[in-house]
């Protein structure tokens, strides 16, 4: 068996939960401590039985509680070379036990208790910036946000999910004519920016297989998305596209940025 529930997941504050009946981690922990530690109670869980952080990247809105999880629960942390580095340069993380940090290489699968773990890497304005995907026995879950475009290859990294949980950061319209500076909206658009709610729908139509469970999706921009443009503009490219599926097939959820998300399960 393998669950995910997302705690938080927005442009102001990502941590989701995986596991199994025995071994769980957190991907990420871009809010605070306290919300964390709630978060987890509301599926009775606890920070404490964490096995440990999987880290995707260095922005603060993926690692702003890392530092108190760390000081807090001394929880290990998996992150690449680059990330770790950019981390501890992190001034506002406070000090961390460089112990802790456990440096992974992207598509070297490890484990954490019962848990395989493949990082998987990604086009981000970041570090060594990494998705990942995480499987016990037959049953496979990924984590894929923030890049700004994918590939054949990444494609082929993400074959055969149980469930997904998928970046729809924003629409481009909204993004276009709202009020950000016209560079970061060049950077959210570029190439190691976030994926836009018609490119998820793409990528997600690559992935969907006869077996597929679930999708959730993730990283809503606050500013520049909303939850049903997010969902209907995923659904119609799903649809749409040159599959044989339609957005009926499987359930899609939307994760929000201030609650607890469903727990979905794959036996």
């Amino acid at each position: 068996m393998l669950e995910l529930c997302s705690i938080a997941s927005g442009s102001s504050g990502n941590c989701i939960c995986v596991g199994s009946d025995d071994s769980h981690v957190l991907i990420d922990a871009g809010i605070s401590g306290k919300r964390i530690e709630q978060g987890l109670n509301e599926i009775n869980l606890t920070s404490g039985e964490m096995d440990g952080i999987l880290i995707t990247h260095e922005h603060m809105d993926h690692i702003a509680g890392l530092g108190v999880m760390a000081r807090r629960y001394g929880l290990p942390m998996y992150a690449t070379a680059g990330t770790i580095e950019a981390i501890c340069e992190t001034k506002s993380v406070g000090k961390i036990d460089t112990e802790l940090f456990h440096e992974i290489v992207p598509e070297e699968t490890f484990t954490i208790g019962d848990l395989s773990v493949t990082p998987v890497s990604i086009s981000h304005d970041a570090a060594d910036p990494v998705a990942y995907r995480i499987k016990k026995d037959s049953r496979v879950f990924a984590v894929v946000t923030d890049l700004g475009n994918y590939d054949e290859h990444l494609v082929e990294q993400f074959q055969g999910l149980d469930v997904l949980l998928l970046e729809a950061n924003h629409d481009i319209h909204m993004l276009e004519t709202g009020i950000y500076p016209y560079p970061l909206k060049r950077r959210i658009m570029g190439d190691r920016g976030h994926l836009s709610n018609e490119r998820s729908g793409q990528l997600l139509s690559e992935l969907l297989h006869d077996g597929f469970g679930s999708v959730m999706l993730g990283h809503l921009s606050r500013e520049n998305n909303y939850e049903e443009l997010a969902y209907e503009a995923v659904r119609l490219e799903v649809t749409m596209g040159e599959n044989p599926y339609k957005a009926e097939d499987f359930p899609m959820y939307v994760a929000k940025r201030d609650q607890v998300s469903p727990v979905i399960r794959a036996e």
